[in-house]
């Protein structure tokens, strides 16, 4: 295995596909006197290329695994490894940088700056991690063009539409070329069209061997997925890979056990 130090202290192994590893993480809130276990000694390995959905109802632990997976937060015990880092021994400063380049965020809220154009809004984590302008300036328009807004890229937030809002956050989360795209729950404020396009831009990208991760509980988005993991009270139900885009089975299967929350 060959493997090397890039400047940002990540060891890059050019013969392992694992871009992520989370190991027996617990992640306990103390509430006063008492202890609330939020995730209980879960274990999710994610490889390059995949598209994977982590699915679960409320108080299922799914929002503490979103915050474990995006180095949003640090489990109690256990380790989170990303690109062959143990990121739970990095300061608060090392976390961002990981936050800021190596994870593409893609929210429900979108999280846009009001103020600047979509162009701007795509370029600027480029420009806060230092990417050249030359290379700002040819990657941006071919993101713009890859969510298909050729057509806004001087419009503000404000002039968009909530599907228009997603793509941009998509193409921003891409920005940096970040080891994985992590989307929470990115059809929660889309209808059922606008849902349907936006999920098949993430089929795309999957296609072109990006790693995607969803967050959700909505078992129609779930099944978009090439994989699927449960979670209930705070532990993983099912890890389970499907033959085809949209396993029916699988999603029949979820619903009779009642995990989500939208069937």
């Amino acid at each position: 295995m060959i493997s090397k130090k890039s400047r940002d202290g990540f060891v890059h192994k050019q013969s392992d596909k694992e871009v992520l590893s989370v190991r027996d993480a617990w992640k306990i809130y103390k509430m006063g006197e008492s202890e609330v276990i939020a995730v209980k000694g879960i274990n999710i390995n994610i490889n390059e290329g995949e598209f994977v959905a982590i699915i679960g109802s409320s108080g299922s632990g799914k929002s503490t695994t979103l915050n474990i997976v995006g180095a949003l937060d640090i489990p109690s015990r256990g380790e989170v490894f990303l690109k062959g880092v143990d990121i739970t021994k990095l300061d608060e400063s090392s976390l961002a940088r990981i936050r800021g380049k190596e994870i593409g965020f893609v929210f429900q809220a979108f999280h846009l700056y009001p103020s600047l154009n979509v162009y701007d809004n795509i370029a600027l984590p480029m420009r806060i991690h230092e990417f050249g302008e030359d290379e700002i300036k040819k990657r941006v328009p071919e993101l713009i063009s890859l969510v298909g807004l050729n057509h806004r890229e001087n419009h503000l937030p404000s002039q968009l539409s909530g599907g228009e809002r997603q793509r941009v956050a998509i193409a921003r989360a891409l920005s940096t070329k970040p080891s994985m795209i992590l989307a929470d729950e990115p059809t929660g404020n889309l209808d059922s069209q606008t849902s349907l396009e936006i999920m098949n831009i993430l089929v795309n990208l999957h296609k072109q061997g990006k790693t995607i991760v969803i967050v959700t509980h909505e078992i129609d988005v779930a099944a978009f997925a090439k994989r699927v993991i449960t979670l209930k009270d705070g532990v993983v139900l099912n890890d389970t890979r499907q033959k085809g885009i949209s396993n029916i089975k699988l999603v029949k299967e979820i619903k009779r056990k009642g995990v989500g929350v939208n069937g």
